[in-house]
């Protein structure tokens, strides 16, 4: 384990939460209210909280300025990873990202199983690593956010968790 998280105590991060709707204002956004506190409520950091239409390209643009940003180490975003016609998010953040995260979206979808059966194939839940910026793309139900931080960020954005996790990871991110 890296010196910088030595000690037992929580570290919390920065994190950015995004919801992709073409219909959702900050008044019904459920999903990413529920993102927030549960965020919150561990001891992060809700540095930045947006929403946007699921338009690709305005997609790219405020992920990628969260990726430069080095004030913000996780990036959250809820919606647009279903099959029709506008989600989109998969297209927009996957060209941005410099490694994948194949695992979330595995781990993901077999605890999605147990709660909703086969229709968790429709997801196209998304981790990924871009500049050293963690990103997870949920689905844009209130339950499938509640699934993803409950029974896989909360301990991966936590480095008591063992054997190991993504915070420990973070300083070696950026080496070469």
């Amino acid at each position: 384990m890296s010196e910088h998280f030595a000690d037992t105590g929580f570290v919390p991060l920065k994190i950015a939460i995004l919801t992709v709707s073409d219909s959702r204002g900050e008044a019904e956004d459920t999903s990413g209210h529920l993102l927030k506190e549960r965020a919150e409520a561990a001891g992060h950091q809700v540095v930045a909280k947006a929403i946007l239409p699921d338009d690709i390209y305005r997609l790219r643009a405020i992920f990628s300025q969260w990726i430069a940003d080095s004030s913000v180490q996780v990036v959250i975003s809820t919606g647009g990873t279903g099959l029709t016609g506008r989600d989109s998010t998969p297209e927009a953040v996957a060209p941005l990202c410099d490694k994948l995260i194949d695992g979330f979206g595995e781990v993901f979808r077999q605890v999605s199983f147990a709660e909703i059966g086969t229709s968790t194939i429709q997801s196209r839940a998304l981790g990924g690593l871009a500049n050293g910026t963690l990103i997870f793309c949920l689905p844009g139900s209130t339950g499938a956010c509640r699934t993803a931080w409950d029974q896989i960020l909360a301990a991966q954005l936590d480095h008591r968790t063992r054997p190991c996790n993504f915070v420990q990871l973070l300083p070696r991110f950026h080496e070469s």
